[in-house]
């Protein structure tokens, strides 16, 4: 539960981070994301998380990027601050910030770089925990912990209250966590990975989506009607937005920071991620068929540009 006592649910977008033509982090532009984020209907926020480019931005921007979103969206939408961090020494810090910001909740992927021991990774969330009394999500993204980790640090570290879940057959975890932790305090679980399984995590038991920012509307339109009981408009959708998620999984963030632009709430698609994939003439071709079937979906911008147009 957040501290007003409501759950964390519903389409939770990651913010992705605008860069202006030298690199650096365009504040403007991530303003413009946020309040896109809220218009379109989200429910919640998230920043910075790997959709976010968060391993390649230094501790100096991560909270100073954190403060901007965090007044940005304050008073407005839920806030989920990553704190995600090679060590626990690094994420506590980042937590004890995310707790002076007004951030509802936490997220944090176990400790990267080196992999970590089972036990390793339990402290590493007992001590985040001890430092900030802010509900915790824990990511589980590829390679990920097995569905009885997940359990047991739920068990060992009642701060975890949610989940996000998207390793490997992220569906199939879905419904293992869910049957292990009927009786358990988890108060939700969240998709990743683009919301590639969308439909079927739904019908699992997931209690929410993480996918990247560019058509929020869109999944926000996905979410109402399944919570409406109108599975074939849901379906509907979800096939308009697969090969969106199809060219994401190929090609990665440049495709999100591309569309952004287009929709004008970002001025570059500019990456920070090094040996990042560009898109080429071809993938730009076929992005704007991919769109022009998404636009009727679209409740911000009433025209979509193309690039090079």
């Amino acid at each position: 539960m957040t501290e007003h006592g409501q759950r964390l649910r519903g389409i939770f977008p990651v913010l992705q981070t605008p860069l202006d033509a030298s690199g650096q982090p365009d504040v403007p532009s991530l303003r413009r994301e946020v309040d896109f984020c809220v218009r379109a209907g989200a429910h919640g926020i998230v920043f910075p998380a790997l959709g976010s480019e968060v391993q390649f931005l230094s501790d100096r921007e991560r909270r100073e990027l954190v403060e901007v979103v965090a007044a940005e969206s304050y008073g407005r939408i839920p806030f989920i601050a990553t704190v995600s961090a090679p060590s626990a020494a690094i994420a506590v810090e980042h937590a004890r910030h995310a707790a002076t910001v007004n951030a509802q909740a936490v997220m944090a992927l176990p400790p990267y770089i080196s992999q970590a021991s089972g036990d390793e990774i339990l402290d590493y969330f007992r001590c985040i925990a001890r430092e900030c009394s802010l509900p915790l999500v824990v990511q589980n993204a590829a390679p990920g912990v097995s569905p009885d980790f997940l359990v047991r640090l739920m068990r060992e570290v009642p701060q975890v209250r949610y989940i996000k879940e998207e390793a490997g057959a992220s569906a199939h975890n879905v419904s293992a966590v869910m049957r292990a932790t009927t009786q358990s305090p988890c108060d939700g679980i969240f998709g990743g990975a683009f919301g590639r399984w969308m439909l079927s995590e739904l019908r699992r038991g997931a209690s929410g989506f993480m996918p990247a920012a560019e058509i929020i509307d869109v999944y926000v339109q996905l979410w109402n009607a399944w919570q409406a009981g109108d599975q074939a408009q849901a379906r509907k959708i979800f096939n308009l937005i697969l090969p969106l998620i199809n060219q994401l999984m190929l090609l990665g963030l440049p495709v999100s920071k591309e569309v952004l632009v287009r929709r004008g709430v970002f001025q570059t698609p500019r990456m920070r991620s090094p040996g990042a994939q560009s898109l080429d003439d071809d993938d730009r071709i076929e992005l704007d068929a991919i769109l022009a079937d998404l636009q009727p979906y679209f409740t911000i911008d009433s025209h979509l540009s193309k690039t090079g147009m």
